[in-house]
This record gives C-alpha cells, structure tokens and sequence, in this order.
C-alpha cells in the first residue's frame, strides 16, 4: 500500500455551532427547487447534454424543452400540493485520524465509532521529481499525533416523504411516464435538498465558509470548500458505513432505514459526510490490490471473505 505517498496537510480547524445532532422537518419544497441540477434529470430520459444548453440542442432541443416544460409544471403542483415533505439530519463529531481510519468521537472525546477509509493504489504521475499523492479521505483529518481538535459532519436527507401518494395515483391511472417523471423529480430534490443543507452547514451550522456567495451553477461545479462524499461513491466506495452514520443521526426520526444491503429507504435520499478542510477534494479510489483488502478487513475486524464481499467492485 502507498502509504508513504499521502497527502500532508497543515490543520487550522473551525470548530462547528454545536457538536452533536440536529434535525430539520418539512423543509420548504420551493426553496430546494432553486438548488436543484438539472443536468441528471435529462439523463434519465437518456437525454445527453448540459442544462441549459441542452434546450437548444439542434438534436434533441426540442425533446428536451418538452420534458422540461412538464418537469416545471409537475414541480410546481408538488409544491402547492405539500403532501411530498423533505426532511434533513446533520451532525458534528470531533476527529482525528490514524493512518487511513478516522476516529469519530462524542463531545467528551468518548468513541463512537470509526470511519475505515480507502487509499488510492494507482501509480501517480511524477512532476517536478515529486510524485502526486495518493488520496485517502482520513488525510483531510488531522492526526491525532498532532494533539489538534479538529471534527467531521455527517448528513442524512430524504425527499421521498409522501411520494407513495403520487405514485399510487400514477400506478392506478397506468400513467408511466408520469411515474418516472415524478421519481425523477424526487431525486432531484433529494440532491438539491443535500446541496442546501451542505450550504446551510457551510455558511451557518459549521460555519466555516460565512462569507461564501456563490451562484447555482458555482454549486454544480462543486467551487464550494469542504467536500460532502457519499458512501457508495467514488471517494468512499464502501456502503456499511452508512450503519454508523444512520445509528449516530438517528434518521428514523426522518423515515430514513437501511435494506440489508445498505439500500436507502426512501430511495429518494442522500446521506454522507461533511469534511471543512479548505484542501479536502473529492477523488476516486479506483481499484485496489488484495494487500488493502486484507488491510480493511484487519481495520475493521470483519473476516477476510467479508472484506471481499463489501469491496468487490474495487478489487483489482
């Protein structure tokens, strides 16, 4: 493993609002509608393109303004329904990392669990005779050989509250195309209802970036500080610790469970991290050799075969 390659940082943490959690019901649809990308919307319809250019594509422009013409007028009965309800569940832990784990501790420094991240193994290029680091997410954490209280925020948002209601009625009326468009919608806002509560956390909650003003089109590009990794993604590949965060945040609180296979329920949900680090990015783990494997598996005390199972879409 390329553990003599991580990233090194320095450590000036802000310390968030409040350590602990808190949760935010019935958050107003029409204000998460103005976060909402709808670039993946089109996607879904297997539309490719950018929005707004996508609009006036001379392929499929007119496809396209179709879909989002019925897109805003179903949003906007949603909202004026209010029978679809978003919720949000975020909290603040103190931190520190040890090698690639994380270490998640309550206010009084007592474990609450610990976050086994994954390190690139590629081999990265070389510029000017230094080679780029390969990435963990525990290298935005301080050290806790460093003695600096630093922290770590986890989220947990869901804007499928009440959909069963609509898609009963589109299933009744053997309406498809009405069922997908609503699902999709759903996505969306669950997507714009993380990107909200990431602002909010930014801005207020953390605190961090308060003097951050950027546009909608800043925040799909990602220009913001701090990153908001999702288990399952590319910076943290490995689903079961959505476990640790749902238990912490207490998302039954919002309707939010996990299937045994790590699956969201309601489908139309978001749930993550929250790293401040002003140099903390997002990346892709990519594949990794048997060596890491094993080392996750001794990391997180889980058998060999486990390790296996819960990583097997990135072992080389």
């Amino acid at each position: 493993m390329p553990e003599k390659n991580k990233l090194s940082l320095s450590f000036n943490p802000v310390k968030p609002k409040f350590i602990g959690r808190r949760t935010f019901k019935n958050l107003n649809l029409g204000d998460l509608a103005e976060f909402i990308d709808w670039t993946p919307f089109f996607k879904t319809w297997d539309l490719a393109g950018h929005f707004p250019k996508i609009l006036e594509d001379k392929v499929v422009g007119d496809t396209a303004t179709q879909l989002f013409a019925d897109a805003q007028a179903m949003l906007n009965k949603i909202i004026n329904d209010r029978k679809l309800k978003a919720h949000a569940v975020v909290g603040f832990c103190k931190a520190s990392s040890v090698n690639d784990d994380i270490e998640i501790l309550n206010e009084n420094n007592e474990p609450l669990f610990t976050f086994h991240t994954l390190r690139q193994q590629t081999k990265k290029p070389v510029i000017n005779n230094e080679a780029k680091p390969n990435l963990s997410l525990s290298d935005f954490i301080a050290p806790k050989e460093s003695g600096i209280d630093d922290y770590i925020g986890m989220f947990a948002v869901t804007a499928g509250d009440g959909g069963d209601f609509y898609l009963k009625q589109f299933e009744d009326n053997k309406d498809d195309y009405g069922s997908i468009m609503f699902k999709a919608l759903m996505d969306r806002l669950a997507e714009a209802c993380a990107e909200y509560m990431h602002q909010r956390v930014r801005k207020d909650l953390w605190g961090y970036a308060q003097q951050e003003n950027l546009s909608n089109e800043d925040l799909v590009q990602e220009k913001y500080m701090g990153i908001r990794p999702a288990p399952g993604y590319p910076a943290c590949p490995e689903h079961s610790i959505k476990e640790e965060i749902f238990s912490f945040l207490q998302t039954d609180e919002i309707g939010m469970s996990l299937t045994e296979s790590y699956a969201m329920i309601p489908a139309s949900s978001v749930s993550g991290f929250y790293f401040a680090h002003p140099d903390s990015t997002y990346f892709s783990v990519d594949k990794i050799d048997l060596d890491q494997v094993e080392d996750f598996a001794k990391r997180a005390q889980v058998s060999l075969d486990q390790a296996r199972r819960l990583l097997a879409t990135h072992i080389k």
